[in-house]
């Protein structure tokens, strides 16, 4: 048995394992589903992928730098990306430090220190000790499903369980958020329900996947602006690109650009454009199969007059997930509203072992940059075990000195969903900056300071 356990089998508990095996520590991981991919894995009971899913970034700023995939494609989709991830995991022999078709069902102190972790696999419950534990479970695996007034008499369906637009064949569908994912799914919807509504709250900035002929997210890549530039740069430049979504029925954004996650799909303003869909007001209550819509200053959408209720036979929640991590006590993580309070988006302020991977949104981040994450916990559990000084001084400057801004002065909407959302840049530049403090092999300015 090892020293320290891995929970999950998707892109950050392989990147996690990858990181221990190059620095030479053993690990003993569990998965609840029967293969490695985590949600892209399709045939996995908890994914939440659906048969049109692509990524959204580019394939170059997403995937792991010493592991390039074997496509040129530039937004490739969940099969290949499953197969991408089969590929790292064979690569490097990351199969054979994990429990397959084991779930995690309990975490908790153990006397004299450590952890005692509970799994239910093909063999029964076991119960095992481990001087550390890393969650890297992920984190769009728990609906967020909002309280609405009244009841709905039809279908209703949150995104995680969407797999197919055969679901909405023939259907009066109204979906409820415009994110990325409730935005792709109504791509899919015009072709096949009988009528398509979106109920939106805020306004959206919508980036393409190409300007000037290269994936969006490739321009700049390495140099990055001042982020007042940025926003007034980029802003201009969407504009130009893709209009002002207000004129197909959005309302305005009331924050500046990057301040939310933007919607990387256009595809949506072309079928606003064709009349394929609408644009309605958020939701004051539901009533059998009628949805009553909240008055809006927006009373128009392509010069028509919306109506203050509608009938419709499914609703789809594209309402977003909620941060889970069940099998622990939440106040093991130092939770603090909708998200745990973790330096660096994965270390408790009083270092008990516990280990968070992958707690972290940010637009461009990529696997690489959660990659970076597990070499910076590596490094740390590498030091604790050969090095006590060094990962002291660690614990040490975490406890007293500020913890780094990872914003990057973004103003970021005050929402659940983006309680872990960090800059790119800022984070990715913070985390190499203690990894590579914590490798140093000598001591500096005479010990701990």
């Amino acid at each position: 048995m090892s020293d320290y356990a891995i929970i999950g089998a998707g892109p950050s508990g392989l990147a996690m394992a990858r990181a221990l095996q190059k620095v030479g520590l053993a690990v003993d991981g569990y998965e609840a589903s029967h293969n490695v991919g985590g949600l892209w894995d399709i045939t996995n009971p908890r994914s939440t992928m659906y048969e049109s899913a692509h990524l959204i970034s580019s394939r170059t700023t997403t995937e792991f730098t010493e592991f390039a995939m074997r496509t040129s494609v530039d937004y490739p989709g969940h099969r290949v990306l499953k197969r991408y991830f089969d590929d790292y995991a064979d690569a490097f022999s990351l199969r054979d430090s994990f429990s397959f078709n084991t779930q995690v069902t309990r975490i908790a102190p153990a006397a004299g220190g450590g952890w005692s972790l509970t799994a239910a696999g093909p063999d029964g419950e076991v119960t095992r000790h481990y001087r550390g534990v890393i969650l890297a479970n992920g984190t769009l695996a728990e609906p967020n499903v909002p309280n609405f007034a009244g009841n709905f008499s039809g279908e209703l369906m949150h995104t995680s369980e969407y797999t197919s637009p055969s679901q909405l064949a023939g259907k009066r569908v109204l979906i409820i958020g415009a994110g990325n994912s409730g935005c792709d799914i109504a791509v899919d919807a015009v072709h096949h329900a009988q009528s398509v509504d979106m109920s939106v709250r805020r306004g959206y900035y919508f980036v393409p996947r190409y300007l000037f002929g290269k994936p969006s997210d490739t321009l700049n890549q390495g140099r990055p602006m001042p982020r007042p530039i940025k926003q007034f740069v980029d802003k201009r430049v969407l504009q130009a690109f893709t209009g002002d979504p207000v004129r197909f029925g959005f309302p305005k954004p009331d924050y500046k650009i990057y301040e939310s996650h933007p919607i990387v799909n256009t595809l949506i303003l072309n079928h606003l454009g064709q009349g394929d869909l609408r644009i309605m007001p958020d939701i004051e209550r539901f009533d059998g199969n009628t949805v009553h819509f909240k008055k809006s200053a927006k009373t128009k959408t392509r010069g028509e007059d919306l109506p203050d209720s509608e009938q419709y036979d499914l609703i789809l929640l594209a309402t977003g997930y909620k941060l889970d991590y069940p099998m622990v006590d939440r106040s093991h993580l130092n939770w603090r509203g909708a998200a745990p309070e973790l330096f660096l988006n994965i270390f408790t302020p009083e270092f008990n072992g516990l280990y968070v991977m992958g707690m972290v949104e940010a637009s461009g981040l990529g696997w690489q940059g959660r990659y970076e994450q597990a070499e910076l916990i590596a490094a740390y559990l590498q030091a604790e075990q050969a090095d006590a000084k060094r990962a002291g001084r660690f614990r040490h400057r975490v406890a007293l000195d500020p913890w780094p801004d990872l914003t990057a002065g973004y103003k970021y909407l005050g929402l659940e969903r983006m309680s872990y959302y960090v800059n790119k840049d800022a984070y990715r530049g913070a985390v190499r900056a203690e990894t590579t403090a914590l490798q140093r092999s000598t001591e500096t300015n005479g010990g701990v300071k």
